[in-house]
């Protein structure tokens, strides 16, 4: 049997009975205590929805669809509204197709006609439990997956980002708090997943938030969790990041985002190695290894007042930088390397390379977005690459007029002064690239406008529009 979600481990999977035949609970009771569930009863639907008010282990319920002052359909709405997590299996002596259908479309999970064998609702409950088995195994390997991916993407030559990966690893295995800094797309949540993939906690989740993209009112219950009745709407106990991370990792990331309030928890929790919930009484001890990120200047927050220094140094145990891209020229076509062979493989095409040009031009470019910038650079080049070849008409236009394609071709005899005020002229520039980008794509594409529309990334309409304006019509 599978653990119950919210129960101690190995702890008997808890059934709520709901049926208004007093026979009927007393013989499923007898059915399910046999196969080794723990069994709670219900003459009604308002009782069954206090029983579940009160026991938060119970996972599935087995409702009859015919009950007096509240049907089974009505539990199963109010249930499904209010306990989100609960799985209800509803029973009928007078089902029928179109009522089985409309019972799974208001989410139940199965449906079972009175009167039923013994056996088929201990298979109904098995085949549950392997569907939730299967679920969270998959959920594992996708998590495990994701980190596998992130980890292959610190990819770099210089020894800048290698003195990045020989600090990490030599201090993973270590419990101190690590801080992470850099400026966005730098991956930091990637070096961040590498620390905990390499430490003894690998087999335990890693666990990320961002502290910026949660409300101030939430992230205190989402960091902690709260008890069941803590505020309007916890209508039971939740397990914060903290207590879901046990064993593992958590990922802060953006520390510097977090409001001052919560800063002094969070402080007394790495400290004393222990939370409480929102709502709660008793302190609850935690085993977390403690990761922060910042595209922040935390030591600027503190002198400012904004962010406390007793918990800046309690994080700052052992600093990493993660040095920006332009920083590290020469990992750009590594980098370009490894992410186009993953999205072609992912797209299912054939192994790209890249035109001397091309990787010239990315050479050059500046990347304020960094590696997250390069990699959704390169993503777009394979969608858009005609054969087997990725040549500038693949990239960004940004990249093109970064390394100053238009620049030059204004340099060409008989064009503009380059000292000139037009020189200047964002507008011009931006005209003469779009032009230039255009050309290219109806050449490639032999003058279908179609294709060409596609490659650009614009409507036909459009194109057609910028064609008879740029006066490139044959």
């Amino acid at each position: 049997m599978i653990d119950t979600p919210g129960a101690a481990p190995g702890a008997r999977p808890r059934i709520l009975v709901v049926d208004d035949e007093e026979s009927l609970r007393h013989m499923l009771r007898l059915i399910l205590e046999r196969a080794g569930y723990a069994v709670v009863t219900a003459a009604q639907g308002r009782e069954a929805l206090a029983i579940l008010e009160g026991d938060p282990e119970i996972w599935v319920a087995l409702c009859d669809l015919r009950m007096p002052e509240l049907d089974g359909l009505g539990f199963l709405e109010q249930a499904r509204q209010r306990f989100p997590g609960l799985l209800v299996i509803m029973m009928s002596a007078y089902g029928s197709t179109d009522t089985a259908i409309e019972a799974v479309k208001r989410g139940a999970y199965d449906f079972v006609s009175k009167p039923f064998r013994p056996d088929e609702i201990v298979i109904t409950l098995r085949k549950l439990e392997e569907r939730e088995r299967l679920a969270r195994e998959n959920e594992v390997l996708r998590r495990e997956l994701g980190q596998q991916r992130s980890t292959t993407s610190l990819v770099g030559a210089e020894d800048g980002l290698r003195g990045v990966v020989e600090l990490a690893a030599k201090v993973a295995a270590a419990p101190a708090t690590i801080l992470i800094t850099g400026e966005s797309g730098t991956g930091k949540e990637v070096l961040a997943r590498s620390i905990h993939s390499w430490s003894a906690r690998s087999r335990a989740p890693f666990v990320a938030v961002n502290c910026g993209a949660i409300p101030e009112a939430l992230l205190e219950s989402e960091l902690f969790g709260h008890e069941r009745g803590a505020f309007t709407g916890a209508i039971k106990r939740h397990q914060g990041l903290f207590e879901q991370a046990s064993g593992g990792s958590l990922l802060l990331d953006e520390i510097g985002e977090m409001p001052p309030a919560l800063q002094v928890k969070l402080l007394r929790a790495i400290e004393e190695g222990r939370i409480r919930r929102v709502g709660g009484s008793q302190d609850v001890a935690m085993d977390v290894r403690i990761l922060a990120a910042t595209s922040r200047d935390l030591p600027a927050l503190v002198a400012g007042g904004t962010f406390r220094e007793d918990l800046y140094y309690r994080l700052n145990v052992v600093c990493i930088h993660m040095p920006p891209l332009r920083e590290r020229s020469q990992d750009v076509p590594l980098l370009v390397g490894h992410f186009l062979a993953r999205h072609a493989a992912r797209l299912g095409r054939a192994q790209l390379r890249i035109s001397p040009e091309a990787l010239g031009i990315m050479e050059a470019y500046a990347w304020p977005g960094n590696v997250r910038q390069l990699e959704n650079a390169c993503e777009r080049a394979v969608l858009l690459a005609e054969d087997d070849t990725i040549t500038n008409a693949d990239l960004p236009p940004e990249l093109l007029l970064g390394a100053g394609a238009s620049a030059a071709r204004l340099r060409e005899p008989g064009g503009d002064d380059p000292e000139g005020d037009q020189e200047l002229s964002i507008k011009r520039r931006v005209a003469d690239l779009e032009r230039e980008l255009i050309a290219r794509a109806l050449r490639r594409t032999g003058g279908n406008r179609s294709r060409a529309a596609r490659l650009l990334e614009i409507s036909y309409k459009a194109l057609v529009y910028k064609i008879r304006a740029y006066g490139l019509e044959s």
